[in-house]
């Protein structure tokens, strides 16, 4: 976990503070599949600003993300460009104003990446755009062998109403 500790800088309005940080990111669920950074541990630019009301925030990296394809289930990589913002006001009287990740002058780098991951997500994370998936009679990867079945296969259970569709 990567955290920053606010107490270290002297900053007053008007000043900035911008350092290269090594973030650590942890491993994501999405959909009910989990996805891995690779590399867990990437180059990060944090900057610090000070205002007059409070505190301006800024993180910027690149993650790569590596899991199944939501469509064949093999392997898909996702790589994304974060670039967020927070505030935290002075003395905040609403909810809006203060962010989640500071506690006691300990900003939580590493939550704040995951949040910003989770809302840079696609709905849908394939292995290459035009993914097509798994064939829905046998299963087997359509990227792999594309196929069409000629037969089709009638459930039992609706005999009797074939055999009155056949007597008309």
């Amino acid at each position: 976990m990567t955290s920053f500790d606010l107490r270290r800088l002297k900053l007053r309005p008007g000043e900035q503070h911008l350092e290269a940080i090594e973030l650590d990111l942890p491993a994501f669920e999405f959909g009910g599949q989990r996805y891995l950074p690779i590399p867990e541990t990437v180059a990060a630019d944090l900057g610090v600003t000070r205002a007059v009301t409070g505190t301006a925030f800024t993180l910027g990296f690149t993650a790569r993300l590596h899991g199944p394809c939501y469509r064949c289930l093999d392997d898909a990589v996702l790589e994304l460009r974060i670039d967020v913002r927070e505030y935290q006001a002075s003395s905040p009287d609403d909810d809006e104003l203060r962010t989640p990740y500071l506690v006691d002058d300990l900003l939580d780098v590493s939550a704040w990446a995951r949040d910003a991951i989770a809302l840079a997500l696609p709905d849908k994370i394939l292995c290459r755009p035009d993914c097509a998936g798994l064939c829905p009679e046998c299963g087997e990867n359509l990227n792999d062998n594309p196929h069409v079945h000629e037969e089709t296969v009638t459930d039992p259970r609706w005999a009797a109403l074939e055999a009155l569709r056949d007597q008309n």
